[in-house]
């Protein structure tokens, strides 16, 4: 995420269900369709493991054959009376979750009313801080916007546009121990690159505004060809699992892209106790768990993959104390080594990147 860029945490998937609860608000007081009203009220906040009661009430004459709900589209049940369909949601994904009733009347469809929940993390985020194991230099002209460890080498995206004054964007592969680029190569000027992964022997770039993507050999750094991005609003954060890509783009939902293609197959919303957690940035996945730079803030997120739930958030404000280098901006960039279980963190234009190890305040 380049400096200095504004960030809407307003996305559209907020408007969207701002426009479903005023539809749900506006059926309540529509005099043509006052019979029938749907709880729980649109908006109403539920923690994870709390089971979520849904009724329609309706008018003793307007009795239906049926009310069928469905949640986000799939069917979860049906009642024939005023009886409450109860929804678990242990297992569910976070987020905002729309429940529809489709009310019948003689076999047809005669009405249909809409309302909606936010489903949020059961507890909050287990606290963690840090210790710092080794320390590693780092180059200063590198805005790090993407960073992994694979085969014995660091790769790095450096973000930057020519024309806004922020320098040329580029894509390093580096030795470790010194710091020092093995093969580099610059991007066109016009261009602001952001994250990086590696599947096989490809590694993927996605760029922040352009809308496109590049593939290069991995080893060689060869630009192969390019995709277009389409699943997020900008191009953030990017890592592959072993199955699929994980991406970001700078609001609170972590898209889910095809490994060959890049087209989108699926999101995962993060949430905490509190609600959304917007800006998530740079990624890696450590034993199982979504690891997540928050942009602009000094916090790494743990993410469970299933639900979207914030699990720990490790307080990473100490790592990188005064005096620092004098271009020295925010923290991003995480890479790990599976083989040595090392975990490595720098920031954007640091003289320092750090192996750590994450503990218990």
């Amino acid at each position: 995420m380049p400096s200095g860029h504004p960030v809407h945490n307003m996305n559209k998937r907020i408007i969207l269900f701002a426009l479903v609860a005023l539809l749900a608000y506006g059926c309540k007081d529509d005099k043509k369709q006052d019979d029938f009203t749907i709880s729980p009220e649109a908006g109403t906040t539920y923690k994870s493991g709390e089971a979520i009661s849904v009724k329609t009430s309706f008018a003793a004459d307007q009795k239906p054959d049926s009310i069928v709900y469905l949640l986000d589209s799939a069917r979860i049940g049906s009642v024939k009376d005023t009886s409450a369909l109860v929804i678990k949601t242990d297992t569910m994904a976070l987020g905002a979750r729309v429940i529809t009733a489709k009310i019948y009347k003689a076999g047809k469809e005669a009405q249909e009313m809409a309302t909606n929940v936010v489903l949020l993390a059961a507890k909050a985020p287990e606290e963690l801080t840090f210790k710092v194991e080794k320390v590693f230099p780092h180059d200063t002209a590198s805005y790090t916007e993407g960073l992994e460890y694979h085969d014995g080498y660091l790769y790095e995206s450096d973000g930057g546009r020519v024309a806004e004054g922020t320098g040329q964007s580029a894509l390093r592969k580096y030795n470790l121990a010194t710091g020092k680029p093995v093969t580099a190569i610059n991007i066109d000027p016009e261009v602001f690159a952001e994250g990086i992964t590696v599947i096989g022997n490809k590694l993927i770039q996605l760029t922040y505004t352009e809308k496109v993507g590049y593939v290069y050999d991995k080893n060689t750094l060869k630009l192969l060809g390019n995709f277009s991005y389409t699943a997020g609003r900008e191009g953030w954060g990017l890592y592959f699992d072993g199955t699929k890509v994980l991406n970001t783009d700078g609001t609170n939902r972590i898209f889910y892209l095809d490994k060959n293609n890049y087209r989108q197959i699926g999101y995962l919303d993060v949430y905490d106790n509190n609600g959304a957690v917007q800006n998530l940035n740079e990624l890696e996945v450590i034993d199982g768990k979504i690891y997540a730079n928050v942009y602009q803030k000094d916090d790494i997120l743990v993410i469970d993959p299933k639900t979207g739930a914030v699990l720990q958030r490790i307080d990473m404000s100490g790592l990188y104390p005064a005096p620092r280098n004098s271009n020295a901006d925010v923290l991003n960039g995480i890479a790990y080594d599976k083989a040595t279980n090392r975990i490595f963190v720098t920031g954007k234009k640091w003289d320092k990147l750090f192996q750590v190890k994450f503990v218990k305040k």
